[in-house]
């Protein structure tokens, strides 16, 4: 329920004249993997094809000089990952595969229930009009789904995770989704 265009309006704290600033955000869910799950996975080497460059950005010594940041592209399927979270590449490398492992996992998943160009042609542009949910800042405070209808004035408690009312409510409209679309078969 939270795969889509996430759109947040807010004053900028860059802004020296504290103008509103609207953004938006293109959220994909993957599972947090246990380390089992993850090994349970055979990508064979063939199948990857990995690059090391440099960090880039502010930071440490080792930034623009070592080359610690790992991409690593599955060639079958054309999906990239890229880690610089570590400062080594071993380590980048070993979280850029763990994160592959479950980007493919999902596909995989889904992969049982759609074709895999049902699964490509979810995603949407981040932009205006594409937007699942609102968070609003400013000048009021309010979070709505803009496809259930699900609103509350508590932004700040689902910044911080409390989405139990806006799952329940995407759970009622895709059911009732699902039965309409049965009784229109039907007819």
């Amino acid at each position: 329920g939270e795969k889509g265009t996430h759109r947040l309006v807010r004053l900028s704290p860059f802004n020296a004249n504290s103008k509103r600033q609207t953004s938006f955000a293109g959220v994909e869910v993957m599972p947090l993997l246990e380390e089992s799950d993850v090994t349970d996975v055979d990508i064979p080497e063939r199948d990857l094809e990995v690059s090391f460059t440099r960090a880039g950005g502010a930071g440490g010594q080792n930034v623009n000089k070592v080359s610690t940041a790992v991409r690593i592209v599955h060639i079958p399927t054309g999906i990239q990952v890229r880690c610089t979270q570590e400062r080594s590449q071993l380590q980048n490398r070993q979280k850029g595969l763990a994160i592959l492992k479950a980007k493919l996992l999902v596909i995989a998943r889904e992969q049982r229930a759609k074709d895999i160009a049902e699964i490509r042609g979810d995603m949407v542009e981040a932009a205006w009009g594409q937007q699942i949910r609102n968070y609003v800042f400013h000048p009021y405070k309010m979070v709505k789904d803009v496809r259930t209808g699900h609103e509350t004035s508590a932004v700040q408690d689902v910044v911080d995770g409390d989405l139990d009312g806006f799952i329940q409510a995407f759970l009622s409209w895709e059911a009732a989704k699902e039965a309409q679309s049965k009784t229109t078969q039907s007819l």
